[in-house]
């Protein structure tokens, strides 16, 4: 709702008018020949990055392509968790800036993003898992960021439906806590940061698919849609489970491989599930939406592809493992699957900077972790798009990292199976 715009009866108005009348969030607009930064890719990060150009920045002749719709890749085919725990010191300052963003983003936004920091526990079913779990907590507490260790009558009081009886197959000895992480509303996120940035100029060009970036020796000229040829003097690259095919188009290759990462809801019940829980070592994570949903996460399939089905057989092992941890939701019965087409890089990092090509920037490589990044991706991407040199705090995420093999290994923080 819009600050001071709408009365009471102009929301009840709008509620119970079933659509009719209801402005559009953001404008249909016809693409320009030219703009001075092109955005390929309408998910969260591509729309957060459009914003922070045009109002922190002052670049407004902006157009961010995207082939589909607003909140219909992984945007909105994710499990929506967001934290900071994260091992190394580069990853601890990216993730914790975008932490940081997500308490006043519906204010910035004007936008309920339905943000709730309901706090993330991460579980340990053995030494080898307890250890690596202090090991983040001292890191992220000597950096200053919260991050807690729990006993397993702890992470029971924390998180009531939690099996923690030693019988178990996979028994909980305790959990690390990081209570300022949490959830927010995916494609809310998208709504929201789409229609900021259409207020402040930006062109939100749906519909349109980049068929190729065009350059002329080291330097890029445009983008080569399906509607004609659109010039830019930057462009920016953020299409997650697709960047290595559009970058291809420029003849650039990135040390990355594509995987379907599965997830689905159960049936709507009351509040029972306080928090987010994750297990590495059985490779599932649980949260409950505000509709109801149990919301359950899955690792990576075991094979690179395209598809948005995944493997059946992914699911059932996500499922066993689940009712390991609470077997008090064997009965409820599943409503729905879906699967998003993650980037992963060799050190399961991201790739946020310039190419080699002048003026074509990458925002890749998230792995499992991207939308938790969303605020603090856009925001720092823009910087650099804006400033044409990589912003402090992701210059180590650079795609020259991978040639000087200075890698930022986070295979253990991300807490699913890749």
């Amino acid at each position: 709702m819009r600050r001071g715009r709408y009365s009471f009866a102009a929301l009840v108005r709008h509620a119970l008018s079933g659509h009719r009348r209801w402005p559009p969030a953001w404008r249909r607009r016809e693409p320009k020949r030219a703009y001075d930064v092109v955005i390929v890719g309408g998910g969260g990060h591509g729309l957060a990055t459009a914003y922070y150009l045009a109002a922190e920045h002052g670049v407004r002749d902006v157009a961010v392509v995207e082939k589909g719709w607003i909140g219909g890749g992984n945007t909105g085919r994710n499990t929506t968790i967001i934290r900071s725990n994260y091992l190394h010191p580069e990853s601890i300052a990216l993730y914790d800036h975008a932490l940081r963003l997500w308490p006043t983003l519906s204010l910035e936004l004007d936008f309920n993003i339905m943000f709730s920091d309901r706090g993330v526990m991460m579980l340990a079913h053995d030494l080898h898992d307890e250890r690596i779990l202090k090991r983040h907590i001292h890191a992220n507490r000597l950096l200053g960021v919260d991050n807690r260790w729990l006993s397993p009558a702890e992470a029971k009081a924390f998180c009531p439906p939690l099996n923690i009886d030693p019988r178990a197959r996979y028994p909980v000895l305790g959990a690390a806590l990081q209570e300022r992480g949490g959830v927010a509303r995916h494609d809310a996120v998208a709504w929201g940061y789409a229609r900021a940035a259409d207020r402040l100029g930006v062109h939100i060009l749906e519909g349109i698919e980049v068929k190729a970036i065009r350059r002329r020796g080291d330097r890029v000229l445009g983008v080569e849609t399906d509607r004609g040829v659109i010039a830019a003097g930057r462009i920016g690259v953020v299409v997650a489970g697709h960047s290595s095919v559009v970058l291809g188009t420029a003849g650039l290759r990135l040390p990355i491989e594509s995987f379907p990462l599965q997830a689905l809801v159960s049936e709507p019940v009351k509040p029972v599930f306080p928090c987010v829980v994750m297990s590495n070592r059985v490779h599932a994570y649980i949260s409950q939406s505000d509709k109801g949903e149990l919301v359950i996460g899955a690792g990576t399939d075991q094979y690179v592809s395209y598809s948005q089905r995944g493997g059946i057989q992914v699911i059932r092992h996500n499922l066993e493992a689940i009712l390991e941890l609470f077997p008090i939701f064997a009965r409820l019965r599943l409503m729905r699957q879906w699967a998003g087409i993650v980037d992963v890089t060799p050190d399961r990092s991201p790739i946020i900077g310039p190419t080699p090509i002048r003026g074509l920037y990458v925002n890749a490589g998230w792995g499992t972790g991207g939308f938790k990044a969303t605020p603090g991706s856009g925001h720092l991407f823009a910087w650099t798009l804006a400033h044409e040199e990589p912003h402090p705090i992701v210059a180590p995420f650079g795609l020259d990292r991978f040639e000087s093999g200075r890698l930022i290994d986070e295979s253990a923080a991300a807490a699913v199976a890749h």
